[in-house]
Protein backbone atom coordinates (compact mmCIF):
# COMPACT_ATOMS: atom_id res chain seq x y z
CA UNK A 1 0.00 0.00 0.00
CA UNK A 2 1.33 3.49 -1.06
CA UNK A 3 0.18 6.99 -0.07
CA UNK A 4 0.18 10.32 -1.74
CA UNK A 5 -0.44 14.07 -0.28
CA UNK A 6 -1.05 16.35 -3.33
CA UNK A 7 -1.08 20.29 -2.59
CA UNK A 8 -3.59 20.59 -5.12
CA UNK A 9 -5.05 17.63 -7.44
CA UNK A 10 -6.99 18.04 -10.71
CA UNK A 11 -10.16 16.52 -10.74
CA UNK A 12 -12.65 16.83 -13.80
CA UNK A 13 -10.60 19.92 -14.45
CA UNK A 14 -10.89 21.36 -11.11
CA UNK A 15 -7.89 22.03 -8.69
CA UNK A 16 -8.83 20.69 -5.09
CA UNK A 17 -6.31 21.62 -2.36
CA UNK A 18 -4.45 19.44 0.39
CA UNK A 19 -5.75 15.66 -0.95
CA UNK A 20 -4.63 12.42 0.48
CA UNK A 21 -4.57 9.35 -2.08
CA UNK A 22 -4.43 5.52 -0.74
CA UNK A 23 -3.09 3.12 -3.50
CA UNK A 24 -4.08 -0.24 -2.67
CA UNK A 25 -1.85 -3.05 -3.30
CA UNK A 26 -3.77 -3.77 -6.77
CA UNK A 27 -2.33 -0.73 -7.69
CA UNK A 28 -5.67 1.06 -7.80
CA UNK A 29 -7.09 4.40 -5.66
CA UNK A 30 -8.60 2.83 -2.37
CA UNK A 31 -9.30 6.13 -0.26
CA UNK A 32 -9.69 9.93 -1.31
CA UNK A 33 -9.28 12.14 1.53
CA UNK A 34 -9.88 16.32 0.22
CA UNK A 35 -9.29 18.83 2.61
CA UNK A 36 -6.64 16.41 4.54
CA UNK A 37 -3.35 17.00 6.53
CA UNK A 38 -0.55 15.10 5.12
CA UNK A 39 0.91 11.94 6.99
CA UNK A 40 3.83 10.97 7.68
CA UNK A 41 4.51 8.41 5.64
CA UNK A 42 2.87 10.22 2.47
CA UNK A 43 5.25 10.82 -0.41
CA UNK A 44 4.18 15.02 -0.75
CA UNK A 45 3.38 16.14 -3.89
CA UNK A 46 2.92 19.48 -5.54
CA UNK A 47 -0.19 19.81 -8.51
CA UNK A 48 -1.10 16.59 -9.50
CA UNK A 49 -2.89 15.49 -12.68
CA UNK A 50 -4.43 12.06 -13.66
CA UNK A 51 -1.86 10.28 -15.64
CA UNK A 52 -2.20 10.96 -19.48
CA UNK A 53 -2.53 8.52 -21.90
CA UNK A 54 -1.24 7.92 -25.37
CA UNK A 55 -4.00 6.16 -27.42
CA UNK A 56 -1.70 5.96 -30.85
CA UNK A 57 1.78 4.99 -30.90
CA UNK A 58 4.38 4.11 -33.49
CA UNK A 59 7.52 3.37 -31.18
CA UNK A 60 9.90 2.63 -34.43
CA UNK A 61 8.60 5.60 -35.53
CA UNK A 62 10.92 7.13 -33.14
CA UNK A 63 14.28 6.58 -35.20
CA UNK A 64 13.12 9.44 -37.83
CA UNK A 65 12.90 12.02 -35.54
CA UNK A 66 15.04 14.71 -37.06
CA UNK A 67 16.19 12.61 -40.25
CA UNK A 68 12.78 13.67 -42.27
CA UNK A 69 11.72 16.82 -41.53
CA UNK A 70 13.23 18.87 -43.89
CA UNK A 71 13.30 17.00 -47.36
CA UNK A 72 10.10 18.38 -48.64
CA UNK A 73 7.41 15.36 -50.05
CA UNK A 74 4.17 14.29 -48.04
CA UNK A 75 2.87 11.58 -45.80
CA UNK A 76 3.85 9.03 -48.76
CA UNK A 77 7.10 10.13 -49.33
CA UNK A 78 7.89 9.90 -45.47
CA UNK A 79 6.07 6.42 -45.21
CA UNK A 80 9.23 5.28 -47.75
CA UNK A 81 11.38 5.99 -45.07
CA UNK A 82 9.46 4.31 -42.27
CA UNK A 83 9.44 1.14 -44.15
CA UNK A 84 13.26 1.32 -44.24
CA UNK A 85 13.35 1.78 -40.36
CA UNK A 86 10.94 -1.42 -40.45
CA UNK A 87 13.29 -3.85 -42.24
CA UNK A 88 15.95 -2.91 -39.46
CA UNK A 89 13.98 -4.24 -36.80
CA UNK A 90 14.76 -7.54 -35.17
CA UNK A 91 13.31 -8.37 -31.15
CA UNK A 92 16.73 -7.34 -29.82
CA UNK A 93 16.68 -3.84 -31.20
CA UNK A 94 12.65 -3.56 -31.30
CA UNK A 95 12.87 -3.91 -27.47
CA UNK A 96 15.88 -1.80 -27.07
CA UNK A 97 14.20 1.02 -29.33
CA UNK A 98 10.85 0.86 -27.12
CA UNK A 99 12.42 0.93 -24.05
CA UNK A 100 14.17 4.30 -24.85
CA UNK A 101 10.52 5.54 -26.14
CA UNK A 102 8.81 4.08 -23.27
CA UNK A 103 10.99 5.87 -21.04
CA UNK A 104 10.44 9.10 -22.82
CA UNK A 105 6.87 8.80 -22.57
CA UNK A 106 7.61 8.29 -18.74
CA UNK A 107 9.07 10.78 -17.93
CA UNK A 108 7.05 13.46 -20.04
CA UNK A 109 4.01 12.27 -17.96
CA UNK A 110 2.28 9.50 -20.12
CA UNK A 111 1.40 6.57 -18.14
CA UNK A 112 -0.30 4.56 -20.60
CA UNK A 113 0.31 3.66 -24.24
CA UNK A 114 -1.88 2.21 -26.93
CA UNK A 115 1.20 0.18 -29.23
CA UNK A 116 -0.56 0.09 -32.98
CA UNK A 117 1.50 -2.54 -34.01
CA UNK A 118 2.15 -4.17 -37.34
CA UNK A 119 5.59 -5.35 -37.74
CA UNK A 120 4.66 -8.88 -36.80
CA UNK A 121 7.64 -11.37 -38.87
CA UNK A 122 10.87 -11.46 -40.18
CA UNK A 123 11.86 -9.09 -43.44
CA UNK A 124 9.90 -10.87 -46.05
CA UNK A 125 7.47 -12.45 -43.80
CA UNK A 126 8.82 -15.71 -42.12
CA UNK A 127 7.69 -15.79 -38.51
CA UNK A 128 10.14 -16.05 -36.33
CA UNK A 129 10.78 -19.03 -33.98
CA UNK A 130 8.69 -17.50 -31.50
CA UNK A 131 5.93 -16.38 -33.25
CA UNK A 132 5.41 -13.72 -30.37
CA UNK A 133 8.63 -12.58 -30.21
CA UNK A 134 7.71 -9.38 -31.34
CA UNK A 135 4.93 -8.56 -29.69
CA UNK A 136 6.84 -9.78 -26.16
CA UNK A 137 9.60 -7.34 -27.06
CA UNK A 138 7.46 -4.39 -26.54
CA UNK A 139 5.77 -6.28 -23.86
CA UNK A 140 9.10 -6.62 -21.98
CA UNK A 141 10.08 -2.62 -22.72
CA UNK A 142 6.83 -1.62 -20.92
CA UNK A 143 8.17 -3.32 -18.03
CA UNK A 144 11.46 -2.23 -18.14
CA UNK A 145 10.70 1.11 -17.65
CA UNK A 146 7.11 1.00 -15.77
CA UNK A 147 4.37 2.29 -18.33
CA UNK A 148 1.04 0.65 -18.90
CA UNK A 149 0.57 -1.10 -22.91
CA UNK A 150 -2.18 -1.72 -24.01
CA UNK A 151 -0.41 -3.70 -27.47
CA UNK A 152 -2.64 -2.70 -30.35
CA UNK A 153 -1.74 -5.94 -32.41
CA UNK A 154 -3.02 -5.06 -35.86
CA UNK A 155 -4.41 -6.86 -38.80
CA UNK A 156 -2.72 -5.56 -42.33
CA UNK A 157 -2.87 -7.72 -45.25
CA UNK A 158 -2.99 -6.30 -48.53
CA UNK A 159 -0.86 -3.19 -49.44
CA UNK A 160 -3.76 -1.23 -50.14
CA UNK A 161 -7.31 -1.81 -51.84
CA UNK A 162 -7.00 -4.59 -54.23
CA UNK A 163 -3.15 -4.76 -53.94
CA UNK A 164 -1.38 -7.69 -52.92
CA UNK A 165 1.92 -7.02 -49.89
CA UNK A 166 4.63 -5.31 -51.58
CA UNK A 167 7.72 -6.73 -50.23
CA UNK A 168 8.67 -4.07 -48.00
CA UNK A 169 5.07 -4.88 -46.20
CA UNK A 170 6.15 -8.34 -46.02
CA UNK A 171 6.80 -8.50 -42.14
CA UNK A 172 3.07 -6.75 -41.39
CA UNK A 173 1.20 -9.98 -42.73
CA UNK A 174 -0.54 -13.35 -41.56
CA UNK A 175 -1.97 -14.22 -44.44
CA UNK A 176 -5.41 -13.88 -43.86
CA UNK A 177 -8.09 -12.85 -41.11
CA UNK A 178 -7.83 -16.50 -39.51
CA UNK A 179 -4.43 -16.53 -39.25
CA UNK A 180 -4.29 -13.41 -37.48
CA UNK A 181 -6.86 -14.40 -35.32
CA UNK A 182 -4.77 -17.72 -34.51
CA UNK A 183 -2.02 -15.73 -33.69
CA UNK A 184 -3.70 -13.08 -32.03
CA UNK A 185 -5.30 -15.75 -29.40
CA UNK A 186 -2.43 -17.61 -28.61
CA UNK A 187 -0.64 -14.10 -27.78
CA UNK A 188 -3.85 -13.15 -25.26
CA UNK A 189 -3.13 -16.30 -23.74
CA UNK A 190 0.59 -15.70 -23.08
CA UNK A 191 0.01 -12.04 -21.70
CA UNK A 192 -2.54 -13.05 -19.69
CA UNK A 193 -2.41 -12.23 -16.03
CA UNK A 194 -0.14 -9.03 -16.70
CA UNK A 195 -1.16 -6.42 -14.31
CA UNK A 196 0.87 -3.50 -16.84
CA UNK A 197 0.58 -5.07 -20.13
CA UNK A 198 -3.03 -5.67 -21.94
CA UNK A 199 -3.99 -6.91 -25.66
CA UNK A 200 -5.94 -5.11 -28.09
CA UNK A 201 -6.63 -5.29 -31.68
CA UNK A 202 -6.48 -2.78 -34.40
CA UNK A 203 -7.37 -3.01 -38.22
CA UNK A 204 -4.58 -1.28 -39.82
CA UNK A 205 -7.10 0.63 -42.26
CA UNK A 206 -9.68 0.17 -45.02
CA UNK A 207 -6.70 0.28 -47.04
CA UNK A 208 -4.98 -2.54 -45.56
CA UNK A 209 -7.82 -4.97 -44.81
CA UNK A 210 -10.96 -6.15 -47.01
CA UNK A 211 -13.89 -5.70 -45.80
CA UNK A 212 -14.77 -9.82 -45.80
CA UNK A 213 -11.29 -9.79 -44.13
CA UNK A 214 -13.06 -7.06 -41.78
CA UNK A 215 -16.33 -8.89 -40.59
CA UNK A 216 -14.42 -12.05 -39.92
CA UNK A 217 -12.23 -10.00 -37.32
CA UNK A 218 -15.24 -8.73 -36.07
CA UNK A 219 -16.88 -11.62 -35.41
CA UNK A 220 -13.85 -13.11 -34.13
CA UNK A 221 -12.71 -10.58 -31.59
CA UNK A 222 -14.61 -10.70 -27.89
CA UNK A 223 -16.70 -7.94 -27.43
CA UNK A 224 -14.47 -5.97 -24.83
CA UNK A 225 -11.39 -6.00 -26.23
CA UNK A 226 -10.71 -2.25 -27.74
CA UNK A 227 -10.12 -1.95 -31.34
CA UNK A 228 -8.65 0.58 -33.21
CA UNK A 229 -8.03 1.63 -36.89
CA UNK A 230 -7.16 4.58 -39.18
CA UNK A 231 -9.71 6.35 -40.25
CA UNK A 232 -9.41 9.12 -43.53
CA UNK A 233 -5.93 10.39 -42.45
CA UNK A 234 -5.46 11.27 -46.40
CA UNK A 235 -7.72 12.18 -48.92
CA UNK A 236 -5.89 9.36 -51.23
CA UNK A 237 -7.81 7.08 -48.93
CA UNK A 238 -11.04 8.37 -49.36
CA UNK A 239 -11.04 8.25 -53.00
CA UNK A 240 -9.62 4.97 -53.24
CA UNK A 241 -12.29 3.71 -51.00
CA UNK A 242 -15.32 5.55 -53.02
CA UNK A 243 -13.99 4.00 -56.33
CA UNK A 244 -13.71 0.41 -54.37
CA UNK A 245 -16.77 0.41 -52.12
CA UNK A 246 -18.94 2.96 -53.28
CA UNK A 247 -18.59 4.58 -49.87
CA UNK A 248 -16.21 6.18 -47.37
CA UNK A 249 -14.14 4.77 -44.98
CA UNK A 250 -16.75 5.90 -42.09
CA UNK A 251 -19.59 4.51 -44.16
CA UNK A 252 -17.62 0.93 -45.09
CA UNK A 253 -16.88 0.59 -41.01
CA UNK A 254 -20.69 1.44 -40.50
CA UNK A 255 -22.12 -1.20 -43.04
CA UNK A 256 -19.88 -3.79 -41.27
CA UNK A 257 -20.92 -3.02 -37.72
CA UNK A 258 -17.80 -2.00 -36.90
CA UNK A 259 -19.26 1.75 -35.16
CA UNK A 260 -19.46 1.08 -31.12
CA UNK A 261 -18.08 2.69 -28.38
CA UNK A 262 -15.00 -0.07 -28.22
CA UNK A 263 -13.93 1.36 -31.73
CA UNK A 264 -11.44 4.20 -31.92
CA UNK A 265 -10.44 5.86 -35.28
CA UNK A 266 -7.51 7.31 -35.22
CA UNK A 267 -7.23 10.97 -37.42
CA UNK A 268 -10.32 11.20 -38.65
CA UNK A 269 -8.76 14.14 -40.44
CA UNK A 270 -11.10 14.44 -44.00
CA UNK A 271 -14.45 13.55 -43.11
CA UNK A 272 -17.83 14.30 -44.55
CA UNK A 273 -21.11 15.43 -42.50
CA UNK A 274 -22.22 12.83 -42.80
CA UNK A 275 -19.56 10.87 -41.59
CA UNK A 276 -19.07 12.82 -38.25
CA UNK A 277 -22.49 12.01 -37.96
CA UNK A 278 -22.18 8.36 -37.83
CA UNK A 279 -18.82 8.24 -35.52
CA UNK A 280 -20.71 10.58 -32.98
CA UNK A 281 -24.13 9.00 -33.01
CA UNK A 282 -21.89 5.63 -32.20
CA UNK A 283 -20.03 7.00 -29.45
CA UNK A 284 -17.02 6.11 -31.68
CA UNK A 285 -13.73 7.60 -29.92
CA UNK A 286 -11.50 9.85 -32.30
CA UNK A 287 -7.79 10.13 -31.63
CA UNK A 288 -6.18 12.72 -33.00
CA UNK A 289 -2.57 12.79 -32.99
CA UNK A 290 -1.94 17.10 -33.44
CA UNK A 291 2.13 17.05 -33.62
CA UNK A 292 2.17 14.41 -36.05
CA UNK A 293 -0.63 15.84 -38.77
CA UNK A 294 1.13 18.97 -38.47
CA UNK A 295 4.36 17.16 -39.23
CA UNK A 296 3.50 15.53 -42.14
CA UNK A 297 1.26 18.13 -43.47
CA UNK A 298 -2.19 15.78 -43.13
CA UNK A 299 -4.66 18.35 -41.97
CA UNK A 300 -6.34 19.94 -39.56
CA UNK A 301 -9.30 17.79 -38.69
CA UNK A 302 -13.00 18.97 -37.23
CA UNK A 303 -11.95 17.59 -33.77
CA UNK A 304 -14.99 20.01 -32.08
CA UNK A 305 -17.39 19.10 -34.77
CA UNK A 306 -16.81 15.94 -33.44
CA UNK A 307 -17.04 16.14 -30.18
CA UNK A 308 -20.45 18.20 -30.57
CA UNK A 309 -21.70 15.16 -32.45
CA UNK A 310 -20.76 12.65 -29.57
CA UNK A 311 -17.75 11.51 -30.48
CA UNK A 312 -14.70 11.77 -27.04
CA UNK A 313 -11.71 12.84 -28.34
CA UNK A 314 -8.47 11.42 -27.16
CA UNK A 315 -4.67 12.09 -27.85
CA UNK A 316 -2.01 10.33 -29.56
CA UNK A 317 1.74 11.34 -30.19
CA UNK A 318 1.53 8.90 -33.51
CA UNK A 319 5.38 9.03 -35.27
CA UNK A 320 6.78 10.14 -31.88
CA UNK A 321 8.54 13.43 -33.72
CA UNK A 322 7.17 14.97 -30.25
CA UNK A 323 6.77 13.18 -27.06
CA UNK A 324 4.73 15.79 -25.07
CA UNK A 325 1.39 15.15 -23.94
CA UNK A 326 0.68 19.14 -22.94
CA UNK A 327 2.06 19.97 -26.73
CA UNK A 328 -0.70 17.62 -28.12
CA UNK A 329 -3.59 19.18 -26.17
CA UNK A 330 -1.72 22.69 -27.19
CA UNK A 331 -2.00 21.27 -30.67
CA UNK A 332 -5.54 20.21 -30.12
CA UNK A 333 -6.73 23.64 -29.53
CA UNK A 334 -4.59 25.56 -31.60
CA UNK A 335 -5.94 23.61 -34.76
CA UNK A 336 -9.50 24.78 -33.77
CA UNK A 337 -8.39 28.13 -33.40
CA UNK A 338 -6.20 28.52 -36.88
CA UNK A 339 -9.49 26.89 -38.62
CA UNK A 340 -11.99 28.84 -37.03
CA UNK A 341 -9.89 32.12 -36.51
CA UNK A 342 -11.72 31.94 -32.67
CA UNK A 343 -10.02 31.51 -29.26
CA UNK A 344 -11.11 29.02 -26.50
CA UNK A 345 -12.55 26.11 -28.40
CA UNK A 346 -11.95 23.56 -25.99
CA UNK A 347 -11.61 24.31 -22.42
CA UNK A 348 -8.58 23.60 -21.00
CA UNK A 349 -10.37 20.85 -18.75
CA UNK A 350 -11.58 19.23 -21.83
CA UNK A 351 -7.89 19.32 -22.82
CA UNK A 352 -7.17 17.20 -20.12
CA UNK A 353 -10.08 15.08 -20.21
CA UNK A 354 -9.08 14.10 -24.38
CA UNK A 355 -4.93 13.72 -22.33
CA UNK A 356 -6.17 11.45 -19.47
CA UNK A 357 -10.07 9.97 -19.00
CA UNK A 358 -10.48 10.03 -22.42
CA UNK A 359 -7.08 8.34 -23.53
CA UNK A 360 -7.57 5.27 -20.91
CA UNK A 361 -10.84 4.81 -22.41
CA UNK A 362 -9.82 4.50 -25.68
CA UNK A 363 -7.27 1.74 -24.32
CA UNK A 364 -10.26 0.17 -22.79
CA UNK A 365 -8.20 0.84 -19.10
CA UNK A 366 -11.57 1.79 -17.66
CA UNK A 367 -12.09 5.04 -15.99
CA UNK A 368 -9.67 7.33 -15.07
CA UNK A 369 -10.80 10.34 -12.96
CA UNK A 370 -9.46 9.86 -9.60
CA UNK A 371 -11.64 8.80 -7.31
CA UNK A 372 -12.08 5.23 -5.58
CA UNK A 373 -11.25 1.85 -7.61
CA UNK A 374 -9.24 4.27 -10.87
CA UNK A 375 -5.83 3.53 -11.31
CA UNK A 376 -3.28 5.32 -9.45
CA UNK A 377 -2.02 7.41 -12.21
CA UNK A 378 -0.57 10.62 -11.44
CA UNK A 379 1.21 13.20 -13.09
CA UNK A 380 2.89 15.74 -10.85
CA UNK A 381 3.87 19.17 -12.78
CA UNK A 382 5.36 22.17 -11.92
CA UNK A 383 4.20 25.26 -11.11
CA UNK A 384 7.38 27.57 -10.84
CA UNK A 385 9.12 26.69 -14.08
CA UNK A 386 9.55 30.14 -16.67
CA UNK A 387 7.05 28.74 -18.66
CA UNK A 388 4.37 28.06 -15.64
CA UNK A 389 4.96 30.56 -12.84
CA UNK A 390 2.36 32.67 -12.39
CA UNK A 391 -0.34 30.59 -14.02
CA UNK A 392 -3.71 29.35 -13.15
CA UNK A 393 -3.58 25.43 -12.56
CA UNK A 394 -6.78 25.25 -14.11
CA UNK A 395 -4.42 26.93 -17.58
CA UNK A 396 -1.44 24.31 -17.06
CA UNK A 397 -2.62 22.45 -20.20
CA UNK A 398 -2.08 25.25 -22.64
CA UNK A 399 1.17 26.92 -21.07
CA UNK A 400 3.63 23.93 -19.46
CA UNK A 401 5.39 21.15 -21.13
CA UNK A 402 6.65 17.87 -20.82
CA UNK A 403 9.96 19.94 -19.12
CA UNK A 404 7.65 20.79 -16.50
CA UNK A 405 6.89 17.17 -15.16
CA UNK A 406 8.32 16.24 -12.08
CA UNK A 407 7.30 13.10 -10.77
CA UNK A 408 5.34 10.18 -12.61
CA UNK A 409 2.91 7.53 -10.25
CA UNK A 410 2.02 3.96 -12.02
CA UNK A 411 -0.34 2.30 -10.34
CA UNK A 412 0.80 3.56 -7.42
CA UNK A 413 4.24 3.17 -7.84
CA UNK A 414 6.68 6.40 -8.39
CA UNK A 415 8.23 5.67 -11.90
CA UNK A 416 10.21 8.69 -12.99
CA UNK A 417 11.29 12.09 -11.49
CA UNK A 418 12.86 14.69 -12.71
CA UNK A 419 13.58 13.62 -16.41
CA UNK A 420 14.45 10.23 -15.10
CA UNK A 421 13.42 6.97 -14.57
CA UNK A 422 13.74 5.50 -10.93
CA UNK A 423 16.50 3.84 -11.57
CA UNK A 424 18.40 6.52 -12.49
CA UNK A 425 18.29 5.43 -16.26
CA UNK A 426 18.01 8.68 -18.87
CA UNK A 427 15.92 8.23 -21.53
CA UNK A 428 18.54 10.01 -23.99
CA UNK A 429 21.18 7.43 -23.10
CA UNK A 430 18.85 4.58 -24.03
CA UNK A 431 17.75 6.03 -27.29
CA UNK A 432 21.40 6.60 -28.01
CA UNK A 433 22.01 3.05 -27.49
CA UNK A 434 18.57 1.68 -29.01
CA UNK A 435 19.84 3.87 -32.21
CA UNK A 436 23.13 2.93 -32.80
CA UNK A 437 22.22 -0.46 -32.76
CA UNK A 438 20.32 0.78 -36.17
CA UNK A 439 22.84 2.26 -37.47
CA UNK A 440 22.10 5.28 -36.78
Amino acid sequence: MSSFWCEALVIDGVAVTGVRLEAGADGRIARVQPGAAAEAADIRLGTVVPGFGNAHSHAFHRALRGQTHGEGGDFWLWRERMYRVAAQLDPAKYEALATAVFAEMLVSGYTAVGEFHYVHHRRGGTPYSDEHAMELALAAAARAVGIRLVLLDTVYLQGGIGQKLAPEQQAFGDGSAAGWLTRWRALRAQLAGDDLVTLGAALHSVRAVTPDAMREVLDGLPVEIPLHIHLSEQPQENADCLAAYRMTPAGLLDSLGALAPRLSVVHATHLSDDDRALLGDAGVSVVMCPTTEADLGDGIGPALALAAAGAPIALGSDQNAVIDPLLEMRGLEMGERLASHKRGRFTPAALLNAASTAGYAALGLGRHRLQVSNPCDLVEISTTSVRTVGCSVAQLPLTATASDVLRVVVGGRLVAECGLLVGGERPATLMADALARLGR
